[in-house]
């Protein structure tokens, strides 16, 4: 396990807040500091606006802020949070103006949700992986060519950036950076004080696979859909699949690929990898995340993970899940 060297002293997260602020974008991340401060005690949150002036939020609320962009020194971290309104229409000169003011000052750099078209327009992405919200990601990469868009990352880093989802996500990030300051420990304590799971992988996908596709249109397809997301361990086949709707192999594959654009097998193997990455995130060992999913043992849920990560399970919860119990049993050879 990684050593990690605890930050000390002050530390100054400075959010940078707009009208029309997406109130979780920014209030999420804050809190995790916040909350931090009961254990680790070293955060100072300074809301910022671009001329000091109170904004009015995506809920409506008015929110006093405690500087002006311009008399803001030496921050640790700067978040730039994403808005109610569709980028690039609050990408105003204003907050680019405060940005590039704030970005020098800061030891690391996040945005949350559409917050990265603000870096992206500043140049700061450029060359970078990057990641925004999944409904952002098409127009993000249209717009900025040069940002390497990783549409479907929770979170990425790249070098002294980092980028969210946003939303929940951008909760996820700040106990990523809880860690990194204090360790798995701390952002362990901090995500059972809020109630919320244990900071997910940055390359964890935005969508569940039950969300990723298209909604099954007719009952013959959501039966079977429903009966594999019910318990993918289960022993399926292409058959017993088609038996259960009652209809045949090939036309149950046929209707698959008019309404999932995959056979039922195909969809059955993304459920059951959804769902072994789920376990090794919530700390089983390889061999137990390949047994309660459905793989016949750790060697094709590793060569699962190959073939669709380039990683191995093993690699992937040391990359990913460091908050997550480590060991490995002695059918974990294979990972």
């Amino acid at each position: 396990m990684a050593v990690v060297a605890v930050r000390k002293g002050r530390l100054r997260i400075g959010v940078l807040v707009f009208d029309y602020v997406k109130m979780l974008d920014f209030a999420g991340p804050a809190e995790v500091f916040i909350e931090a401060n009961q254990t680790v005690g070293n955060y100072e949150v300074v809301l910022i606006s671009p001329d000091g002036k109170p904004v009015n939020t995506s809920v409506g609320a008015r929110v006093e802020v405690m500087a002006v962009a311009a008399d803001v020194n030496d921050l640790d971290t700067l978040v730039v949070p994403g808005s109610e309104s569709a980028p690039p229409s609050f990408v105003t000169p204003a907050v680019l103006e405060a940005t590039a003011l704030l970005v020098p000052r800061a030891r690391r750099v996040t945005s949350i949700c559409s917050g990265a078209f603000v870096l992206a327009a500043l140049g700061l992405l450029d060359g970078r992986r990057a990641t925004t919200h999944w409904k952002f990601t098409k127009r993000l990469t249209k717009d900025y060519p040069r940002v390497l868009v990783e549409p479907d990352s929770i979170f990425v880093r790249d070098g002294n950036v980092y980028s969210s989802a946003g939303v929940v996500a951008g909760i996820d990030l700040g106990l990523a950076l809880v860690e990194e300051d204090h360790g798995a420990d701390a952002a362990r304590r901090v995500a059972q004080s809020l109630l919320v799971y244990l900071q997910r992988a940055g390359g964890q996908s935005q969508f569940s696979a039950q969300l990723a596709g298209p909604a099954p249109r007719t009952p013959v397809v959501r039966l079977v859909v429903d009966l594999i997301q019910a318990d993918p361990a289960q022993p399926f086949t292409a058959q017993k699949l088609a038996d259960h709707a009652r209809v045949s192999v090939r036309h149950l594959a046929r209707m698959f690929r008019e309404e999932l654009d995959c056979t039922p097998m195909e969809y059955l193997a993304s459920i059951r990898f959804e769902a072994a990455r789920a376990k090794l995130d919530a700390g089983s060992t390889v061999a137990q995340a390949a047994l309660l999913s459905g793989y016949g043992g750790a060697e094709s849920l590793r060569r699962a993970f190959v073939a669709r990560l380039g990683i191995s399970p093993l690699k992937y919860q040391q990359r990913f899940r460091s908050t997550a119990r480590s060991g490995l049993g002695e059918n974990d050879a294979a990972g």
